[in-house]
């Protein structure tokens, strides 16, 4: 019963832990506060000053997808994302501090004040000489106009579980993506001086652990625990319309739209940004990175081990150093050619060396990605190095072999890789020894280093 109870503690201790959320569950009421801010908000309020600053009329950056919020069961009328965009861009616009932002989204309450002011003194001071006019209205020189033009649920789906007599835990998450465009236009030509495309993902995610069991006669222990995660819609909006306010101003200060005081802040600035989009343009959906590998090909280094299957029982792991070349034909199709060093043995009986020369077709699952498995198959001969072989056996053999691999794009020209292969020789003498009817075989696990040349940009 001890040892079942420090299961128990230990196992809802690591669902704990596995969560900070858990830790700061809500137990009373809470006061209101001033509202969140994200990396976007700082990243705003660092941009370089400017020469002045712009005034700029925003009229309405509306949610454009007309969705409604999903549910499991039933329908519901709440939009899936906020209504309130405009106030957003409006506040980011001020957090800049590039813009002066003028009232035009409820522009017809304050013409109506203006004429509630006017004439109010018309008639109170209609006696009055030099009674000064109201002020004239700011107008502005750009427009911003733009929207939340999708909202993607469910993009990434899935989850974990497992349960073992009678306890259990699961994760399971969810991600979904909101898209922005803003443009600015010129209001004394209607012309389109910039347009910005960010977005930004959404990620829901719950834990949970139970446990059903019988901790005596007639006596059942049911415990159950759990927390979800749910990234609040408002903020991933509002991030996404501070990052896009970031790249307006980056954007015209690169174009010369408009200036800056500090130019050696903005020329890092747009350093870091064009960076930025460069990944960008290398990153697909789901985070993956489009990595182009150019048409002359890779030379690659390995080292390892491996394990011989031959008439011996029993076997030890031998050292393995491998040298390879590989030209692409097609992005998902190479040809590998590779010559190993190798030892093979089983400890006490049996310990040689060998040397192999192989040519393989490789197939690159995912070419463009930065994380990218293959596999690959073909023929190959080897050649044993042993000094004094015994009498009647052969020192070289034909084979085969097939494998996997994954490859990992540390930078542009060097990738990290490991592989494990399996070698079949179709011969009973890889060992010097013939019993039974299976032949001998062996294999190959390995890690490396693949040096590109001639890569694309």
């Amino acid at each position: 019963m001890k040892y079942f109870y420090r299961m128990l503690l230990a196992f809802t201790g690591a669902l704990c832990l596995s969560c900070g959320t858990y830790f700061n569950q809500p137990i009373d009421v809470q006061e209101a506060r001033i509202g969140e801010t994200t990396q976007a908000t700082k990243a705003l309020k660092n941009l370089p000053l400017p020469q002045e600053p712009i005034v700029v009329g925003v009229y309405n950056f509306r949610d454009l997808t007309g969705q409604y919020k999903a549910v499991e069961l039933g329908s519901t009328f709440s939009t899936a994302v906020t209504q309130g965009a405009t106030s957003i861009l409006v506040k980011a616009l001020e957090d800049s501090g590039w813009f002066t932002t003028i009232e035009r989204e409820n522009i017809g309450n304050l013409l109506n004040e203006r004429n509630i002011i006017r004439s109010t003194r018309q008639e109170y001071n209609a006696a009055a000489s030099g009674q000064p006019a109201v002020p004239p209205l700011l107008y502005a020189g750009i427009i911003l106009e733009g929207g939340i033009v999708s909202y993607d649920s469910n993009i990434i789906t899935g989850g974990l579980g497992a349960r073992y007599f009678g306890i259990g835990a699961s994760a399971q998450y969810r991600q979904d993506r909101v898209t922005i465009y803003l443009r600015a236009v010129s209001t004394s030509n209607g012309k389109i001086l910039k347009n910005i495309y960010v977005s930004k993902t959404i990620l829901s995610q719950a834990i949970d652990g139970n446990l059903f069991k019988y901790v005596n006669f007639q006596r059942l222990l049911e415990v159950e625990t759990g927390v979800t995660r749910n990234e609040p819609v408002q903020l991933a909006v509002k991030e996404a319309i501070e990052k896009g306010v970031e790249g307006l101003v980056l954007e015209g200060i690169k174009d010369g739209l408009w200036e800056t005081r500090e130019a050696g802040k903005a020329a890092a600035m747009l350093h870091q940004y064009e960076q930025e989009k460069e990944e960008a343009a290398l990153t697909k959906l789901y985070d993956r990175e489009f990595q182009e590998r150019g048409p002359v090909g890779s030379l690659g280094l390995s080292a390892g081990t491996t394990l011989l299957q031959g008439d011996y029982a029993g076997n030890e792991a031998g050292y393995l150093g491998k040298l390879d070349f590989t030209r692409p034909i097609t992005p998902h199709f190479a040809i590998n050619v590779a010559g190993s060093f190798f030892q093979l043995s089983n400890g006490s009986h049996f310990t040689e060396n060998f040397l192999s020369v192989d040519v393989n077709g490789h197939l690159n699952l995912l070419p463009h990605d930065n994380l990218s498995p293959y596999v690959y198959g073909g023929a190959g001969y080897a050649f044993s190095l042993a000094p004094d072989p015994p009498e009647g056996f052969s020192v070289s053999f034909p084979k085969v072999q097939y494998g996997v691999g994954l490859e990992y794009m540390l930078e542009d020209h060097i990738g990290l890789k490991a592989f494990a292969e399996h070698h079949l020789t179709f011969s009973d003498e890889l060992d010097f020894v013939k019993q039974g009817r299976r032949d001998d075989f062996y294999f190959h696990f390995g890690v490396g280093i693949n040096f590109y040349f001639g890569r694309g940009n």
